[in-house]
């Protein structure tokens, strides 16, 4: 049997999306490949940077020290040892180590920024990141050690295993010499020439190429929020006498351009298009709760700053972060700031924000739908006790602290919201006196969205039940009733709490792609 050739993310010096990235990232079976216009581009900035070299020209970590030694002069004779002291220094990260598709991420990353031409390695150089990452070598690269001014500590990481010293991970996860992964993997170690060791490990790498696989996360709970939503409109309709849906209709949703607010409408719509609530109802209430009638202007305000945040990586994947730039097009060496991603960070530091507000919407919703489930059980228990055989539940009553549960993590969200980008110390002598800290408030938004991804699982699982209890007088949406019939096998095998939410958020992320077909980018094309 032929087997099949795998997918290949082709670089050259068009533009890369974020996503591309995260896909080619996340699966281990995906492979890397730079064009004749990259490899050109490639060549063409390491002449820059040899002219400079050859002339004599004093070029920041090129020919000198760094950081406070930035105006020491490194003879010409150590440049060679030079290189790899440079990696061995900054190869000081502690922590826990990335998971297989961040290391990935950071690598590609990398790699891209190789690619736009602006650090002057050679193009051999560039290749072997390339055959790292399609020979599956997967350098152990430390969580902490990046203050977000260049994320020195993972790069030199990265960059130890490809000289043939630091760590990595073999095939079955264990750790082993770099040099042994690499020489697994068929490959001799890179010897750099002046200049590399500073432009492999001075970049962004791991906060634009993690940052990357939180954008994906982030679009995914920008439609589980509406699910969920959705899920209790159908069910307040259905005991409380809400789930007005006036609040989405296109006029109210045109009167008002924000962005992200139309597409969060439309995704609800689609949600309950085929079912009862889209009939006039004459006993509905005229206002429902804020936490359902603003939903749209919440979940809408969190879904622009996910658009924002894919924008900041865009422009750091295919901008030229590098220092000193080697700006091909004058033929110079220039030092200057790109390596402070600060509307990145800025980004991560907004998103934390916006999910503790969609956390704040979704624990009142889930307040509110827990008294008619109290009043479910007492109806059955009276009826138990008056009646011999009298029908127990259902389905097995949802744990009833999962509220609880709910509220604790809305607590972790709002502790999670504040500034993580306004701590970072001053450094190397008081040169270094001003960091993004990008990397802790990315770290600080996976924690976000580990949080909020269960608190709406919560959500939606409460909101099935009921309605599930509630049974089938009247249909539910198109897209609503997908979801409930997928967590009705959930909670009718009666896990335990814990399994009970982490399963619903395995069908929940599955369920989305069946609900919205099509939607690469997220519900945003209804």
């Amino acid at each position: 049997m032929a087997t099949a050739e795998p997918r290949t993310l082709f670089l050259g010096t068009a533009p890369v999306s974020a996503r591309s990235v995260a896909m080619a990232a996340a699966d281990p079976t995906f492979h890397v490949k730079l064009n004749q216009d990259a490899l050109s581009l490639i060549g063409r900035s390491r002449d820059v940077l040899e002219r400079a070299a050859a002339s004599g020209q004093r070029v920041y970590g090129l020919n000198t020290l760094l950081g406070s030694g930035r105006d020491t002069a490194v003879e010409e004779e150590s440049l060679l040892a030079y290189q790899i002291q440079v990696v061995r220094y900054h190869n000081s990260g502690v922590g826990s180590y990335l998971e297989r598709s961040a290391a990935r991420a950071v690598i590609l990353a990398r790699l891209i920024g190789f690619s736009r031409g602006g650090s002057g390695v050679r193009p051999e150089t560039a290749g072997f990141y390339v055959e790292m990452i399609n020979r599956g070598v997967l350098p152990a690269i430390p969580r902490e050690g990046s203050v977000g001014s260049s994320d020195l500590t993972q790069l030199a990481a990265v960059a130890a295993v490809a000289i043939g010293e630091g760590e990595a991970f073999d095939a079955g996860g264990t750790l082993v010499p770099g040099a042994k992964a690499l020489a697994d993997a068929g490959l001799q170690p890179l010897v750099l020439a002046p200049g590399e060791a500073l432009a492999l490990v001075s970049a962004n790498a791991y906060s634009v190429g993690v940052g990357t696989l939180a954008l994906v996360r982030l679009q995914r709970v920008a439609e589980l929020a509406d699910v969920a939503l959705s899920l209790s409109l159908e069910t307040i309709a259905r005991y409380d006498g809400g789930g007005n849906l006036s609040p989405f209709s296109p006029a109210i949703q045109t009167a008002k351009a924000v962005d992200g607010q139309r597409d969060s409408a439309a995704a609800v719509r689609h949600l309950l298009r085929g079912g009862w609530l889209e009939d006039v109802r004459p006993e509905v209430s005229v206002q429902d709760a804020l936490s359902f009638r603003a939903a749209p202007q919440t979940h809408g305000a969190f879904r622009s700053l996910v658009t924002q945040l894919g924008v900041a990586l865009e422009v750091e994947l295919n901008g030229r972060g590098d220092n000193p730039l080697v700006d091909v097009e004058s033929g110079h060496m220039v030092s200057g700031g790109n390596f402070q991603p600060m509307q990145l960070a800025l980004a991560f530091e907004g998103l934390r924000l916006a999910l503790a507000h969609v956390g704040i919407s979704s624990e009142r919703r889930i307040a509110k739908l827990y008294p008619p489930q109290r009043a479910i059980r007492a109806r059955h228990l009276e009826a138990a006790s008056s009646e011999a055989g009298a029908p127990g539940l259902a389905h097995e009553e949802l744990p009833g602290l999962l509220w609880y549960s709910a509220a604790g993590l809305l607590a972790e969200l709002k502790f999670l919201a504040a500034p993580a980008t306004l701590g970072a110390a001053t450094l190397s002598a008081d040169v270094e006196d001003h960091s993004t800290l990008a990397p802790l408030a990315l770290q600080q938004l996976e924690k976000s969205l580990e949080a909020a991804e269960k608190l709406l699982a919560i959500e939606a699982l409460t909101a099935s039940y009921l309605l599930l209890e509630a049974g089938a007088a009247q249909p539910l949406g198109k897209g609503t009733g997908v979801v409930a019939g997928r967590l009705a096998d959930v909670l009718a095998d009666r896990p335990s709490a814990p399994d009970l939410v982490e399963r619903a958020r395995t069908e929940l992320r599955d369920v989305i792609d069946q609900v919205f077909p099509g939607t690469e980018e997220g519900a945003g094309s209804w």
